[in-house]
C-alpha cells in the first residue's frame, strides 16, 4: 500500500519519477488563462483566514460542498469564516475520488507546510496553522504567485475596462511576475441578453466612441484591441457557452441584427440571428488576432445556469452550470474553413467541456496545420473545467496523442479564481510524466532521457512560450 500523497503521488514507476523530479517540478509556470483577480494583484491583499483564500470565490470547492447538502449558508450565506470552513473540513472524507480533495490537500502542503488530513476532527489546528501562517508577509496574493513559480499568468478582461490595475502592475518593477490582460468580448456577442444596451454604452465610453452600429462597434473594440496590446496582451478568450453554430459572415444582416439588440436591448433576438452576428463578429475579431499575432482561445459546450432559482439567488459563475453535451464539431470546422480561406485564422485552442468531444477534436485539428514553423496552427486545450481531474487529463491526453503531436502541447492552465491554486499544475504534470513514463516502461517509447526531458519541459513551459509569442524577463 502506497503512502498518502507522498513525494511518488500518482507516480506508478521509476521513469515517471525521474520525470517528475528532475525535469517537471522544476519548470516555471506559464498560467495563460485564468479569472485571478487583477485588483487583488494590483493593490497585493493579504487574507485574514482561510475561508477567504479558498473559499471565498472558489466555486469547485462551493459545488463539492453542494453535493455534500451542506446549507447554502456555511457555502455562500452569512455564516462566520470558521463556521464555513468547519463545514468544509467535515464533508472532504465524502469527497474520496474528487480533484478538490487532492488540490486540498496539496494546497495546505505547498503553502502552509501542513501534512494534517483535512478532516472535522483536525478542523480546529488546521484553522490555527492556517490563520497564523496568513499573518506573515509572504502570504500576500503576490507572494504566492511568487512562490509557486509562476513567472507569466494573462487575467481575464473584458474590452470595455480600463486596464488600470494592469498598468499600476507594469509600473512596479518590484513584482517579478508578468500580470499580461486577456482580451474576453463575451458580453457583447450575446445581444440576445438583457443589459446589452448598457453594455454597449460602457464600451463606448471606454474607448471614446459613440457605437450606434456596426461599423462604429468594430472601431470600439480596435481601440479596445489597441489598449490591450500596448500592455502586452497576447491572447483573446472566447467563452461560447451552449455550443459554436457557424453560418456564413454577412456584414450588411449582421448590422442590421445589431441595431435591433440595441433598439429592444436583446428582446426577440432569434437564435439564427444570433449565429449569424456572432459569425460576423468572430470573422472580424479573426482577423484581427492574426494580423496582431494573438492566439484566439475558444472554450465552449456549457450550459449555462439550469437552476433557475439559484441563478436568481446567486447570479452567474457561482458552481451550477454543466455540460450540455451537443457535440459541434461540424460547425466549428466550418468556422475554421472560413478563417482559414479568408487569411483570419489566428493560432487557436481549443476546449470542449464535453470529455466526449476529445476524439472530435484531436481529429479536427489536424485539418488546420501546417504553419512551417513547427508549431501547431490550432491545437486542443487541457482538460478543462469538469475534466481536469486524473481520468479527464489521462483521456484528454491520451487522445491527443493518439491523433496529433503530442509534443507540441501546450500543458496545463489553472481557468481559477484561487491565488492558492497553482498546485493543479503539480497535479497535471505528476499525471504527465506517469503517462510518459509508462510507455517508457512498457516500451512504447525509447529510454532516451535526453528526448524525455525535452518533451517534458516542452508540454510543460517551452510550448505555451512559444505558441503565444510570450516575451519573458
Amino acid at each position: 500500500m502506497k503512502n498518502f500523497m507522498d513525494e511518488k503521488f500518482l507516480l506508478s514507476n521509476e521513469c515517471a519519477e525521474i520525470l517528475y523530479e528532475n525535469y517537471a517540478s522544476k519548470m516555471p509556470i506559464i498560467d495563460y488563462h485564468c479569472h485571478l483577480p487583477v485588483k487583488e494583484i494590483a493593490d497585493n491583499v493579504s487574507y485574514s483566514n482561510i475561508t477567504e483564500l479558498w473559499l471565498a470565490a472558489d466555486h469547485y470547492k462551493w459545488r463539492a460542498m453542494r453535493s455534500c447538502g451542506v446549507d447554502e449558508k456555511y457555502i455562500t450565506g452569512d455564516a462566520s469564516a470558521y463556521e464555513k470552513f468547519r463545514e468544509y473540513c467535515r464533508v472532504m472524507p465524502s469527497l474520496i475520488g474528487n480533484p478538490v480533495y487532492h488540490w486540498s490537500h496539496l494546497e495546505l502542503r505547498r503553502y502552509f507546510d501542513c501534512a494534517l488530513t483535512i478532516n472535522e476532527k483536525n478542523c480546529d489546528e488546521i484553522w490555527k496553522i492556517t490563520a497564523e501562517r496568513l499573518q506573515d508577509p509572504d502570504m500576500s496574493a503576490r507572494s504566492l504567485i511568487e512562490k509557486s513559480n509562476c513567472v507569466l499568468l494573462c487575467t481575464t478582461d473584458d474590452p470595455a475596462d480600463s486596464l488600470e490595475y494592469h498598468k499600476q502592475i507594469a509600473e512596479d518593477k518590484s513584482f517579478g511576475t508578468q500580470v499580461l490582460p486577456a482580451f474576453r468580448p463575451d458580453t457583447g456577442l450575446n445581444i440576445e441578453r438583457a443589459g446589452i444596451t448598457a453594455y454597449i454604452e460602457r464600451l463606448s465610453r471606454a474607448n471614446g466612441t459613440t457605437i450606434t452600429d456596426l461599423s462604429s462597434l468594430m472601431a470600439a473594440y480596435k481601440a479596445s484591441l489597441d489598449r490591450f496590446a500596448a500592455l502586452g496582451c497576447k491572447t483573446a478568450d472566447h467563452g461560447m457557452d451552449d455550443y459554436i453554430s457557424f453560418k456564413k459572415p454577412d456584414e450588411y444582416h449582421a448590422d442590421l441584427i445589431f441595431k435591433k439588440a440595441l433598439a429592444s436591448d436583446g428582446k426577440d433576438i432569434t437564435e439564427e440571428e444570433l449565429t449569424l452576428f456572432k459569425s460576423e463578429m468572430l470573422y472580424f475579431f479573426g482577423k484581427q488576432y492574426k494580423e496582431r499575432g494573438w492566439v484566439m482561445q475558444l472554450h465552449f459546450g456549457v450550459a449555462r445556469n439550469p437552476n433557475t432559482k439559484m441563478f436568481k439567488a446567486l447570479g452567474r459563475d457561482s458552481g451550477y452550470d454543466n455540460i450540455h453535451g451537443k457535440n459541434c464539431t461540424r460547425d466549428l470546422g466550418y468556422l475554421l474553413d472560413y478563417l482559414n480561406d479568408n487569411d483570419a485564422l489566428p493560432r487557436t485552442v481549443l476546449y470542449s467541456i464535453n470529455p466526449a468531444d476529445n476524439e472530435a477534436i484531436g481529429a479536427l485539428i489536424g485539418s488546420f496545420q501546417g504553419s512551417g514553423d513547427y508549431m501547431p496552427t490550432v491545437m486542443q486545450g487541457s482538460a478543462w473545467w469538469f475534466n481536469d481531474n486524473i481520468d479527464g487529463m489521462r483521456n484528454q491526453m491520451k487522445s491527443l496523442a493518439n491523433l496529433s503531436a503530442f509534443g507540441r502541447f501546450l500543458g496545463m492552465l489553472t481557468d481559477s479564481r484561487s491565488f492558492t491554486s497553482y498546485p493543479r499544475h503539480e497535479y497535471f504534470r505528476r499525471i504527465l510524466c506517469d503517462i510518459v513514463g509508462t510507455w517508457v516502461e512498457e516500451g512504447l517509447y525509447p529510454a532516451e532521457y535526453e528526448e524525455l526531458a525535452q518533451l517534458i519541459c516542452d508540454i510543460c513551459y517551452n510550448n505555451a512560450k512559444n505558441f503565444f509569442g510570450f516575451e519573458l524577463n
